[in-house]
Parts: C-alpha cells; structure tokens; sequence
C-alpha cells in the first residue's frame, strides 16, 4: 500500500502449460508463443533487492537513537542501534521519521510544484514508510511480478512498474498537499491493472474466461476498497492501476492462434494477420488516453491546480467517513 503519511498507510513461460488458464494442450494451432522462448525473472526480484537496499538505507540515515537522545527507551528495538525504528506513535509501521523520508525523496506537493523537485514523483516509489509497509508491498510483487515477468519478459513488465508508479505518483499529487507520501502500490496496481487488460486484448485464447475476469475483478476491487479507509493514498492506487491498464493494451498483446504456426508454411501461402482487429483498436486508443491524460495532469500539477477543483467528489475514492472514524483534510 501506498502511505500518504507516516501515520497514514498504509521473460520461463513460453513452455509451461495452462498459464493463467490459457490451454496450450490442444493441436499445435492452440500455441500462442514459441514453446521455445524461455524467460527467467530476475528483474522482480532486482526490484525487490533495491526496494530492501533503499530502506536500509533510509533507516540508517534516519539514526533513531541520535534523534531522541536524551529518551531513553523511544526508539523501538534499540538494540539494532542507528538502524532502530522511530517511537510507534509516531511511526507505527516500525520504521523511520517523516522528515527522513521527506529527505530521502518522498513526495510532498509543495516540493514537487513550488521547489521544482519533480523527480520525487520516481523516487517515492522506491520509499516505504516501514518494514510492515516494505514487506506487503514486496509480497505483493512477488507473486503478481515474477509470474507476469516470466510470461512477457522483463522488458515490458519494467515498463509497466514504473510508468504506474509515475502515474499514481502524478494523481497522488493532484489531490494530497498536506502529507508526504511513499510506496510502491502505485506500481503494484499497475501490475495488476495490466494484468486486467491482458485479459481482455487477449480473451479469445483464454479457457475459463468468466471465472477469470471475475477473479481478477475481486481481487482489485477489494483491493481499491481497502484504499478507502482513513490513512492510505488511495490516490497513487488509482493512479497506478489506470496507467497499468492501458499499458496493458499496449505491451502485452498476444498473438491470435496459428499465427506462429503459419510463419512455417511455404512461401505464398496467405497469412493471416497477427493481431486480430480489435486488439489494434484498443492498442491505438489507449496509447492517445495514456499520452493525453499524463500531459493533461503533469500540466495541471505544475501549475498549481487541485484535482478537487475539478472534481469535488473525489474525496470519496480515498476515505469514506462514517461513525467510526473521520477524514482528514488532504
């Protein structure tokens, strides 16, 4: 999840068989890839390493003891010495100091706009606010990133990580000015958005569609709910999941059935052709909203504008109030 403060939070496939439901068991026609192409992950797991490397990083900078000295027994689990964690009211995810992420590169509005520190919209992406933040986002990678890696290849998985971080960090900006805000959920919402859309450029090669797409759905939609709480940048999920989306039209077409097959047949032979109309359709429009919809909003961004001035019901993507708690003013 993505944290909008410190106390706010919160290519191996082309052999295998039946990934995400799709039937390679039937004639030769049914193959989608060349059972040949063989991708490992190792660009997931990179991101994971760097992800773990940079919080270490921010806890040693953050030096917990040095900050409270004079408290003795604040700083939780001491014993780590510099690399202990902030005092849990302040920080209950167990990890460091608002101030440290600030300058380590969290993304704050006024930095971004006001100080033209624009490249906290990558590096915040990088940040978690603790290890309880850091280890369910890094989970969460794992088991939507590796399977994803090994099915498109690194390339296109890269891509689609940090173009959705760069979009959920755009959207996060547009409506949250009072708090800094880090994580990698924008990304992860990418992945899972693409994944979405994979599903439907690719439908007709898939065995089991409906309980696929209704899987998937579940599985965002509880997913955005949850964002609706009190504390989480619901925002960056959004933003994430919207960029991952039409990526996923874009970089992770499929090949319609045959067309691998028929590239063996003699020489004028007619072949048909390698994506099927719609996918094009949807290709092509989805690239003029990408490109269109990040300049319209890094133009409103750097111009100062709120995203409430032009939607003023958007509060309720990112908290719902009820009798139970209240929402703060972002």
């Amino acid at each position: 999840m993505s944290s909008s403060t410190i106390r706010r939070d919160l290519e191996s496939g082309g052999a295998n068989k039946n990934i995400n439901n799709i039937s390679y068991s039937a004639a030769p026609t049914s193959y989608v890839y060349d059972p040949e192409v063989h991708w490992t992950s190792w660009l997931v797991p990179l991101f994971v390493a760097v992800n773990v490397v940079v919080f270490f990083v921010v806890m040693y900078v953050n030096d917990c003891p040095r900050k409270n000295l004079g408290f003795e027994g604040d700083c939780v689990a001491r014993f780590l010495g510099r690399f202990s964690f902030q005092p849990l009211r302040e920080n209950p995810l167990f990890g460091p100091s608002s101030s440290t992420l600030t300058k380590m590169g969290a993304l704050r509005w006024d930095d971004v706009v006001n100080h033209h520190q624009a490249w906290r919209l990558v590096t915040c992406i990088w940040l978690h606010a603790g290890v309880v933040h850091l280890a369910a986002n890094m989970l969460s990678l794992v088991f939507i990133g590796i399977r994803l890696e090994q099915q498109f290849g690194f390339v296109r998985i890269g891509i689609i990580y940090l173009l959705s971080g760069f979009g959920g960090s755009v959207l996060s900006s547009l409506f949250i000015r009072n708090n800094i805000s880090v994580g990698a959920s924008g990304a992860l919402f990418g992945l899972l958005g693409a994944m979405l859309s994979e599903l439907i450029t690719n439908w007709s090669i898939y065995t089991n569609k409906a309980a696929a797409l209704f899987t998937l759905l579940f599985i965002i939609v509880i997913n955005l709910a949850i964002g609706m709480l009190p504390h989480v940048d619901n925002f960056a999920h959004i933003g994430g999941f919207l960029s991952g989306f039409l990526l996923g039209f874009i970089l992770l077409l499929r090949p319609q059935f045959g067309w691998l097959e028929q590239q063996r047949l003699h020489a004028g032979v007619h072949l048909k052709s390698k994506y099927k109309a719609y996918q094009y359709v949807l290709w092509i429009v989805s690239a003029i909203l990408l490109i269109v919809g990040l300049s319209i909003a890094l133009v409103m961004l750097f111009r100062g504008e709120s995203g409430y001035d032009h939607c003023h019901w958007c509060h309720y993507l990112t908290c719902v109030p009820t009798s139970k708690w209240k929402c703060n003013d972002n």
